[in-house]
Order: structure tokens, then sequence, then C-alpha cells
């Protein structure tokens, strides 16, 4: 059993104000692991203090100097990743041998990367008879999501340390554990006081006061598209500068001159990473009419070889969802496919057999699905994929739009030249072209209500800052 007491503020722990405490639930056993305090107001406040206190000396201090922090916090990470990778696998359910490639791995990367960026971003330049000058804008508030919980806290901690500003930290209090040990990193490379600072609580007892306060500049939220909602109207109040990371529902289109077993593989590993716990998850597979039932063969076969079990057993490739809130609220969306017509090609509502202990969802396949139908509209958040068939490429396109959010999308063609012209046309912030990987160096965001603002490389940087022209003479 963990137990956390305080907060990080100023650089050193602070006993938290608030009296309450949450409980972490290991995913797979149901368990509690750990408990954390519920922050107040007043350590809310505490925390945005030490933060503008400490921003006037760090945004001077030179670029260089803040990535030397950057790669000592990549290092010490990196000689923590077995126990943050247990410890992520335990908080949201991820398989072991994922967590530690994907959890622990990325966030080391994504340091080192906005270091690297940091020697080289413009951060002045002449403009005919202008000065231009790139200026941190504040104090940031990051607000984190528990599916990829250090992940997400570093591509927004990372880029606003590089800019200059300071941070204070609100992660998920499903799986904030993680947070804990990016806090102690800071303090073991020897982080001024104030430049980050770590509190703990509910959006209600916390996130409100930090997103409402007005010596927060900016906030960068990674969460679902009514939390974004609710951020922009409290921000709004202020006018503050809002980055936005919010829902998904992406298609994969596989055109039909793609090899069907690659493409539709592929798509099933798009779909069902992280129990499909996973914002850019591809959960519409938008296959060619004509070769509806070779697709059908293909995803039933291959969904059933998926082995669902506990995370640190190394031949399990699905582990369980985060929290049983989430594994009903996942059960209810397939009950209501069942319910609205689309046929049920695997999976269903019951629990996978021989897992009645622990939030685990049957990896679950609907076809004969509408444009209308709830799962083919909203994001579920589990694993559960839709496939819809289409008679030509430009209704597989219409398709592939017809959807309010614009995250990510994934095209499958033998030809490259006709898979990118096909996703010139889909309205998403990103699109995969058949077995293009993540890239850590290139913008990440979304179209519609998918939110707004980039992360990583230099567009993740240009989030945070604010520019300046200085007309010379």
């Amino acid at each position: 059993m963990i137990q956390h007491d305080s907060h990080f503020i100023d650089g050193h722990w602070q006993i938290s104000h608030g009296i309450d405490r949450l409980e972490v639930v290991n995913a797979a056993s149901e368990e509690v692991m750990a408990t954390i305090p519920v922050g107040d107001a007043r350590d809310a406040n505490a925390a945005v203090s030490a933060a503008r206190t400490a921003f006037e000396a760090w945004s001077a201090t030179p670029p260089a100097e803040r990535a030397g922090y950057l790669k000592r916090a990549a290092e010490a990470l990196q000689l923590r990743q077995t126990e943050i990778a247990t410890l992520i696998s335990q908080e949201v359910g991820m398989p072991f041998a994922y967590s530690n490639v994907v959890q622990a791995g990325l966030p080391v990367q994504s340091f080192v990367s906005i270091a690297e960026m940091a020697l080289s971003y413009p951060f002045e330049e002449e403009v005919y008879n202008s000065l231009v000058v790139r200026e941190p804008i504040g104090v940031v508030v990051a607000i984190t999501p528990w599916n990829y919980p250090l992940h997400q806290i570093v591509a927004k901690v990372a880029p606003a340390l590089t800019a200059g500003c300071t941070v204070v930290l609100k992660p998920s209090e499903v799986a904030p554990l993680n947070a804990y040990v990016l806090a102690e990193v800071f303090a073991e490379i020897g982080l001024p006081p104030g430049v980050f600072n770590l509190v703990t609580g509910t959006g209600a007892s916390v996130g409100e006061t930090l997103v409402a306060h007005p010596d927060v500049d900016m906030v960068s939220l990674t969460g679902s598209t009514v939390a974004g909602r609710r951020i922009g109207a409290v921000a709004a109040q202020t006018i503050k500068r809002i980055a936005l990371e919010l829902g998904g529902k992406s298609p994969l289109i596989v055109l039909d001159d793609a090899d069907l077993v690659e493409a539709v593989t592929a798509g099933l590993n798009g779909c069902f990473l992280n129990s499909g716990q996973t914002c850019i998850a591809l959960t519409r597979m938008i296959v060619p009419r004509s070769r509806l039932a070779e697709v059908e063969a293909i995803v039933k076969a291959g969904t059933e070889s998926l082995i669902v079990g506990d995370p640190f057993d190394p031949s399990t490739v699905l582990g369980p969802l985060v929290s049983a809130t989430q594994r009903d609220r996942v059960v209810e969306y397939i009950e209501k496919g069942v319910a609205e017509g689309a046929r049920l090609l695997t999976g269903g509502p019951t629990a996978p057999e021989g897992l009645g202990r622990g939030f685990y969802v049957r990896p679950t396949v609907f076809s004969d699905v509408t444009p209308d139908m709830t799962i083919v509209r909203e994001e579920i958040f589990g694993p559960v994929l839709v496939l819809q068939a289409y008679d030509g490429e430009d209704e597989a396109v219409r398709l592939a739009n017809d959807t309010i959010f614009g995250l990510n999308a994934a095209v499958y063609s033998e030809s490259q030249d006709r898979a990118v012209a096909v996703a010139r046309r889909i309205r998403a912030g990103q699109v995969q072209i058949n077995d293009g990987a993540f890239n850590i160096h290139a913008p990440f965001g979304g179209y519609g209500q998918s939110g707004n603002g980039r992360e990583f490389g230099k567009w993740g940087i240009d989030e945070f800052l604010e520019t300046k022209s200085m007309q010379l003479p």
C-alpha cells in the first residue's frame, strides 16, 4: 500500500490542507493499491503562488540551461523505467510489456526530443525592421488524463518548461502515482523551487480553482470533450489561453486495393491498444462493401485470438479497463449497440471467461451499423470496433468525415500516393498512412471537437509562447 499525504509545492512536499483521501485501485485485482490527498483551494492557490514567484527567474534562464534540466529528468526517469511501467500497468491495466515501451519509454523520449529542440528553437528573429521575440506565456496549469498518464504529463510539462513557463500539474486522480515519481525526479535533479508543482485532487476540489485563478496564464488539458467545454467556459472569464486535446472517433479507411489481412490486422491493433483506452484509437473501420464478408472473417478471427488477462502475464494482449466506472460505461455502449440493431460480430457485454475479478471487457466488434447509431457517433473509450461499408472512394471519405471529432485517422492502400491523396481529404489532425508509426517529433492535435492547439516538436513549444514585435529604427 502506497500512501501519499502531500503535494509538491515550491520545491518540497507540503501536507495537504484537504482532509479527504482518494483510493487508487489496481485495475486487475480491484484492490486498493494507494491513497492520495484530495487537495483544496488553499493547496491550489499555494501552488499557483509558488509558480508565479518562480516565473521571473525561470523565464530568464537560458534555453540551453532549461534543456539541461529536461535531459537530466529523462536520465532519472529511465533509471526508474521498470518501476514506472509497473505502477501504470497496475493503475491503468495496460499489459506490462506495452507499458514498459509506451507508458514509461515515450516520456523519456519526449523529454530528450523537446530538450534538443530547445537548442535550435527560434526564440528571436528579425523581420524587416522588427525584432520578433517569443516569450513564455507565464504560469501554466496542466490537467492530464489517466490513459497514458506520464506520457501526457510530459507532453505538456516538457515544452512548457522549455518555453520558460512554470507549471502547476493536476494529474488524473485515477492514475496519479506516476506523477509523484516525476515530482521526485524534479526534486532529485535540483529543478528550482516553484518551477514545477503537483497538486492532486478532483476537478471540483482543485481543478476549478486552478482554471479560474487570475494568476494562471494558460490551461492545457487532455481529457474528454465535456471537460474541455467546462474548462473553456471557466478560462474565458479571465481570457486565458487554452490548449485542448479531447476526444476522438477515428476512422480507418481500407481502400479497395489494400492487402486486407495487413490492413485489418493493423486496424485491430490500432483499435484495441490499451484495451481501446486511447484517444486516437481507430474505432471505425471503413471497408469496401464488396469485400465486407472477407473483412468480417479476418476481424472475427483476429479479435477472438486476442488474449485478455492479467497485465503481468507475458501472453496478455488486452488488460482490464481502468476502473469499474469505465467498464460499466463501455458495457452500456455494447448493450446499446445491440439494442439499436447493430449486428454483434464477436464479443459482447459479458465479462471474459474466467475473469470475474478485475475491470475486464471482451473485445467487441459490430457490423451492419448505420451512421446515426450511438456506437458509431460517440467515443466509447473501450475495446469496441464498428465496421462501416462503402461504395466508392468518395463515400469512404464522407463516412470518415461524418463525425464531430477530428483527432486521428488512417488510410491503407497498395499505393502510398493514393493513400496520401485520400488522407488530404480527411478532416483530422493526424493521419496514418499504411504502417506509418506515431511520431513524437511531429505535431499532434485535433480538428473540430477534438480540441485546439498542438503538442510535440516545435509546435508543442509554440503553444506556450507569446509573440512580441519590437520595431527598430
